[in-house]
Parts: C-alpha cells; structure tokens; sequence
C-alpha cells in the first residue's frame, strides 16, 4: 500500500514539473504587433486606444493604424475608440494581430423630448434679461458711454449681480462636463489599476486642468494620469498627519 501512494507522489511531481515552462511561458511579456482595420470599410484605423487588462499597459496605435504592446500569451487586450464598439482579444503565440472594429450603431431619428442642461441654463440667463440686465453683470465699456444709467445697473443692480453670479458658475460647469467627457471613470480605472472605492478620491485629488485638456490628445492625458498615479502613490506612503485636540479649558 506504501509503494502505491509512493508512486501516486511521484506521478503528481512528475505532472507538475512537466507544467512549469507552460507556466513560466504564459507569464512572459512579449511585443505584440498589430494593426487596427475598420471592419465595414477595411481602412486602418488610427488613435485606437490598446490596453492590456491583466498588466497596467495602455498604448494607441498610429496615423497608419499599426501598434506594438507588452503582452503574454493568455493576456486579454481591450481595443477602444470613440465611434467604434469595444473589442477585447485573446493574446495567442503569434507575435502579429490583425484587429477589425466594428463601427457602433449611429441612432437615427430619436426625438428627444427631455431639456438639455445647457437649454436649462439658457432659459435662466433668458430670464435675466427679461428682467433688464442685457449684459450678464459686465457692461462692455462703450455702453458706459452710451447709456451710463444702463451701465451702472448692469455693476451694481441685483438682478445683474445674480446675472453674473451664476453666468461665472455656468462657465465652471460646462468646463467641467468638457473635461469629465475624456478624463472619465472608466479611462482612470484601466490606466491606473485602482480599486472602485479609490477612483473618486484620485480623480478629486488629480483633475486636469480644462485648458489643457482642450489641446491634449489622448496619450498626453494617459501620462497626466501616470504622473499624477506617482503622486498619488507617495502620498499614501506618508505618514497620517495628528490628530487635532482642543485646548482643555
């Protein structure tokens, strides 16, 4: 019975030594090359974002549509791009991928009933000039000239005080939905790896800027998001700061 289970222990370490290199290969990191084609027209493809899921490597493909990304074999890659359907992609042996998207489904003939944020806003600032401030609160200079009474109305009266006040507070909103459209929840989490319960607290702490994000493409903002996942990395090696206690009276 002991020569049985002896010879079962050396069977089972047989098979596991066998299945190491497999296991060592599949983690090996490769440079995969590829090249992106729509796949209804066959042209090739540019600014295709490449993330491979099981590593933290994001890469885009060039003007002509061909990339290159660090992957192991059993790796999944995520192709994505605005106008296009998601694909995701097994990595096998090959070295070389030819990828086709898929072009997404344009809608066509929906009637939206529902305000846009932005006709909301414009109805208010409507209102404001019912009620006689023409310039949201900042006359220009010639209309000081022109109509004095006006242009003093239009600085110190409180309906184009409100005016102004929430015109200020429209700019900073419509600048913000600009930015949250490219530096979105979804894009953070592939390029930064954070769990869910991280991602608002890192996204709070690093915002790009909305002038910047105006001229970015999509490489410079996945390094803003690398740069600032340094910085985020050393803050949370840092001590907690004290508690503060209040004077015993």
């Amino acid at each position: 019975m002991k020569l049985v289970q002896r010879l079962i222990q050396v069977i089972i370490i047989g098979i596991g030594i066998s299945l190491l290199p497999g296991i060592a290969v599949s983690q090996t990191l490769q440079q995969v090359n590829g090249i992106t084609f729509n796949q209804k027209t066959l042209a090739r493809v540019a600014q295709v974002t490449v993330t491979n899921l099981q590593h933290p490597i994001v890469m885009f493909s060039n003007d002509v549509g061909t990339f290159s990304i660090k992957a192991a074999v059993g790796d999944t890659l995520l192709f994505t791009k605005v106008g296009y359907t998601e694909l995701k992609m097994a990595v096998g042996q090959q070295s070389a991928i030819v990828v086709y998207l898929r072009p997404a489904v344009q809608l066509q003939d929906v009637v939206v009933k529902a305000k846009t944020r932005k006709q909301e806003q414009q109805e208010i600032m409507d209102s404001y000039r019912k009620q006689g401030s023409f310039y949201n609160g900042k006359p220009p200079a010639l209309s000081m000239l022109s109509s004095p009474i006006t242009g003093i109305y239009e600085l110190f009266g409180k309906t184009p005080g409100r005016a102004r006040h929430f015109n200020e507070q429209m700019q900073r909103e419509n600048q913000q939905t600009e930015v949250n459209k490219r530096y979105s929840v979804d894009l953070v989490k592939r390029v930064t790896k954070l769990p869910d319960e991280e991602i608002q607290q890192f996204m709070l702490l690093y915002s790009p800027p909305y002038p910047e994000v105006l001229k970015w493409n999509d490489y410079e903002l996945i390094q803003f998001i690398n740069r600032s996942m340094i910085g985020y990395n050393k803050s949370k090696s840092l001590p907690p700061l004290p508690k503060l206690t209040s004077p015993e009276g």
